[in-house]
C-alpha cells in the first residue's frame, strides 16, 4: 500500500505540474485509471474468535476481514448486556445473528464509508450464562429474542447445580483422549479453506447416505408430529422446528471430524439425532420453567431443595432459618413468598414453636423419592 501511495502521489505531482504548463495530461489521466484498478486488498487474517460486537462490527468483520468466526463466552452477560442488545439495536443484532446462522446474505449500507453485502460467512455461537442475567435480558428484550426466532436456533443445556459434590480429585497424568481430540482439530484448522475472490467461502456441499435421508426424514416427522397443539413439542415449537435442521448439522460435523468421505452415514446422523432430541428436553424444560412467574419458580426450587433435604436427611421437618441459611432462596421476602405458595398448596405446613419457625414437608413427597 505505501508502494501503490508513492506512485498514486508521483502522478498527481506530475499532473499537476502539466496543468501548470497547459501541457496536455491524457497519458498521466490513464495511469491514474490503472493505479486505481490496481489498489492492493489488504491480506484477509483469520479472526476466529468474536466477543462484545456491536451488529455492524460483527457484519463487518464477517465480511472483510474473515468469513467464518465464533461468538464464543463463558461469562455472556457481557454479550446479553452490551450496547448491540440494547433496546435501540436488539432488534438489528438478532437478525443480523439469525441470518448468519442461515447463512443468508445482508446488505449493509452506510453514509460516511464504504457499503458492503456479508453472503457466503459461517458463524458459531456458544454461550454460557448465569440464569437471572438471561431473565434479565428476556424482560428487556420484550419477547423478541424467542418471537425472532433467534433462541430457536441454540442447543440448550441447563444442568442442575453440582455444588456442595465437587470433592477434590487428583487430575489424571495424561489426557490421551483429549490429546487426540486436539490434535484433529489442529489437523482440521491447518487445511486451506476455500475462500472465493470476494472472500466468500466456498465449502464442499454434503449430502446423506440413503439410509441416513431415511433416518432424518423419520426423525423430522416424528417432530413434525408432536408440533400439533395436543402433541407434547407444542408449547416449544419454535425450538423444536430446528432440531431437526440442528441434526443434521451436528451429523455433518461428525462426518468431518471423523475425515469422513462420500456422504454423510447413518452412524453419523444417528449419533448426532440422539444429542439434538437431548438438547430438545432440555429447551423444554427450560422454557417449561422460564414461562413461570418468579414466584412459582422461586417455590419450584424451594420444593426440589426440600426433598432432596428429607430424603438425605431422613426428616420432612427443617428449620426455617437452616433453609435460609443454606436452601436456594436467601432473600427473606422471596423465601417467605415461595414458602407461601407451597403451603396453598399442600407441599407445605409452617410450625411455630415459640420464635423459632419450622418447615414440614408433606410425607407423601418424601416417600415418593424414597
Amino acid at each position: 500500500m505505501a508502494s501503490w501511495k508513492a506512485k498514486q502521489e508521483g502522478v498527481l505531482a506530475a499532473t499537476r505540474d502539466a496543468a501548470k504548463k497547459a501541457k496536455p495530461t491524457d497519458e498521466l489521466d490513464a495511469e491514474m485509471e490503472r493505479l486505481e484498478e490496481s489498489i492492493p486488498e489488504p491480506p484477509r487474517i483469520p479472526r476466529l474468535l468474536l466477543g462484545d460486537e456491536t451488529p455492524e462490527s460483527l457484519a463487518w468483520s464477517l465480511a472483510k476481514l474473515w468469513p467464518s468466526s465464533g461468538v464464543i463466552s463463558s461469562e455472556a452477560g457481557v454479550i446479553f448486556g452490551a450496547h448491540g442488545m440494547g433496546k435501540d439495536s436488539i432488534m438489528r443484532n438478532l437478525a443480523l445473528l439469525n441470518i448468519a446462522w442461515d447463512g443468508g446474505e445482508l446488505p449493509v449500507g452506510r453514509k460516511t464509508t464504504e457499503s458492503f453485502v456479508m453472503r457466503g460467512v459461517r458463524l458459531t455461537v456458544a454461550l454460557q450464562i448465569q440464569e437471572p442475567t438471561l431473565r434479565s435480558f428476556f424482560e428487556r428484550s420484550g419477547g423478541l429474542a424467542r418471537g425472532t426466532g433467534f433462541l430457536a436456533r441454540f442447543l440448550f443445556s441447563w444442568p442442575e447445580s453440582t455444588q456442595g459434590y465437587r470433592l477434590f480429585t487428583e487430575a489424571p497424568d495424561q489426557w490421551p483422549h483429549l490429546e487426540a481430540f486436539n490434535r484433529r482439530l489442529t489437523d482440521i484448522l491447518e487445511q486451506p479453506v476455500s475462500i472465493t475472490e470476494d472472500g466468500t467461502l466456498e465449502p464442499v456441499m454434503l449430502t446423506l447416505a440413503p439410509d441416513a435421508k431415511a433416518a432424518w426424514v423419520e426423525f423430522t416427522d416424528a417432530i413434525e408430529a408432536e408440533l400439533r397443539p395436543s402433541g407434547e413439542l407444542y408449547d416449544v415449537r419454535d425450538v423444536a422446528s430446528k432440531c431437526a435442521d440442528n441434526a443434521v448439522r451436528i451429523a455433518a460435523l461428525f462426518h468431518v471430524f471423523e475425515g469422513g468421505i462420500g456422504p454423510i452415514s447413518l452412524d453419523a446422523f444417528e449419533g448426532a439425532s440422539r444429542i439434538a432430541a437431548w438438547h430438545l428436553t432440555e429447551a423444554r424444560r427450560f422454557f417449561g420453567e422460564l414461562a413461570l412467574p418468579s414466584e412459582l419458580v422461586d417455590a419450584a426450587k424451594l420444593d426440589a431443595w426440600l426433598i432432596e433435604h428429607c430424603r438425605r436427611h431422613r426428616s420432612n421437618t427443617v428449620g426455617k432459618r437452616h433453609v435460609r441459611q443454606h436452601g436456594p432462596l436467601r432473600d427473606g421476602a422471596r423465601l417467605d413468598t415461595a414458602i407461601g405458595e407451597l403451603v396453598e398448596m399442600d407441599r407445605l405446613r409452617v410450625e411455630k414453636d415459640g420464635r423459632k419457625i419450622a418447615l414440614t414437608l408433606n410425607p407423601a413427597l418424601c416417600e415418593a423419592e424414597s
